[in-house]
């Protein structure tokens, strides 16, 4: 088959690990397809080398949406694709091919941004359920993303795959003490921490995280381990959340509370492998990396028990109710008294990050590209127009 894939959103954070991740290995499970990459050069050049049924397609950066609409439009007919892959939800509106689409959660339906309309929000909706319906088939990252699209969108559940996510293979990197020394150094952290890392918008629950650390500094001052511990949020910039800063000051905590913008990822790697713990509290995620990183890096685990956590994370974490502060805090003590503890959520973090593989990922999305052409394939055997019918 020719199979096209949109690469466009190679760059972003989530989306663009997600593309990355799939066509490097696609590219190693899979020499039989030719795959046409729709994007700019920047973009093809974000790959690396790549085999030879790998090709171009171009479409310039600088275009309007509906210019790029039209020139994908164009593009994809003009090479006769057989199936077009576009690994998120914000498809294009004409497509003459068979179409898979990637959803990787629903947070835009179930968690809207703070400043949008009903209005926007519900056209919001209705694109995303256009795009879906719309499609020959469609990937979700885990079941619990594959439930949000049956029960909100009413999506027929022999149309949903189940492909999980993996680490990102470039985050793989080990620092010797001395080089997590010398970065701790220049952010200036010198006691032990509690981290979070990830987008910071209101469905992450980084206010009740706040208040459950501020719990837990109150009960930890006869502790001399922990009695500076501190709460360290890398994610977007601050500015953009006053709330989370008003926070922090009503929780008493604002010695104690760091907040950094976008880390590059050595320099996350060393605080990963350097916290005491990692802290994810969120209420919603269609998969959630973040926590895999920090196990990948031999950090214990405290997470939500809702969406799609335990799924991922299973007993490789300890699940709390993201909805309760004292029960985040009482999470967070937990771990950190309790050595045994530690050491079983250490060794059960690595074995968990071994169950998700990026090459099997891709194996099961070529199979599931061999399916729908096949699939295709056959109804047109049967149909009369063809004069045939199957044996």
């Amino acid at each position: 088959m020719r199979i096209a894939i949109d690469i466009r959103k190679i760059n972003e954070f989530g989306v663009g690990t997600y593309i990355w991740n799939l066509l490097r290995n696609l590219a190693v499970v899979d020499d039989r397809n030719e795959y046409l990459l729709i994007g700019s050069h920047r973009h093809f050049h974000e790959l690396g080398p790549l085999p030879g049924n790998f090709r171009q397609l171009y479409l310039p950066d600088e275009e309007t949406f509906w210019k790029r609409q039209f020139a994908m439009l164009l593009g994809v007919r003009r090479h006769r694709v057989d199936l077009l892959h576009v690994p998120h939800h914000d498809a294009p509106f004409f497509n003459p091919s068979k179409l898979v689409v990637t959803v990787h959660d629903c947070v835009h339906v179930k968690f809207p941004q703070e400043n949008s309309s009903k209005f926007q929000n519900y056209r919001s909706y209705l694109r995303t359920k256009r795009v879906v319906e719309g499609a020959k088939h469609v990937l979700a990252v885990s079941n619990s993303t594959k439930e949000d699209l049956i029960n909100i969108f009413g999506l027929p559940e022999r149309r949903i795959s189940v492909i999980h996510n993996a680490l990102d293979e470039r985050f793989a990197f080990n620092h010797a003490a001395e080089e997590r020394k010398q970065v701790l150094e220049r952010y200036q952290l010198k006691e032990p921490f509690v981290l979070y890392s990830g987008k910071i918008r209101p469905h992450k629950n980084l206010h009740r995280l706040i208040e459950a650390f501020a719990v837990l500094k109150s009960e930890l001052t006869e502790d001399d381990r922990y009695r500076n511990l501190k709460l360290i949020i890398i994610g977007d910039e601050l500015s953009k959340h006053q709330y989370l800063r008003l926070t922090v000051v009503r929780s008493g905590v604002q010695q104690d509370v760091r907040f950094f913008g976008f880390v590059p990822y050595p320099i996350l790697r060393v605080f990963y492998q350097s916290a005491a713990l990692f802290a994810f509290p969120s209420l919603y995620e269609g998969f959630g990396l973040p926590p895999l990183e920090a196990m990948a890096n031999r950090t214990p685990v405290i997470a939500s028990n809702t969406s799609s956590l335990p799924e991922v994370l299973e007993d490789a974490a300890l699940l709390v109710n993201p909805e309760n502060v004292f029960d985040i805090a009482r999470g967070m003590k937990l771990i950190l008294s309790d050595d045994l503890l530690r050491q079983k959520l250490v060794q059960k973090g690595i074995e968990q990050v071994a169950k998700f593989s990026w090459k099997v990922a891709a194996q099961k999305v070529v199979e599931t590209y061999q399916l729908i052409g096949e699939g295709e394939r056959e109804r047109w055997r049967r149909s009369p127009i063809s004069g045939t019918t199957a044996k």
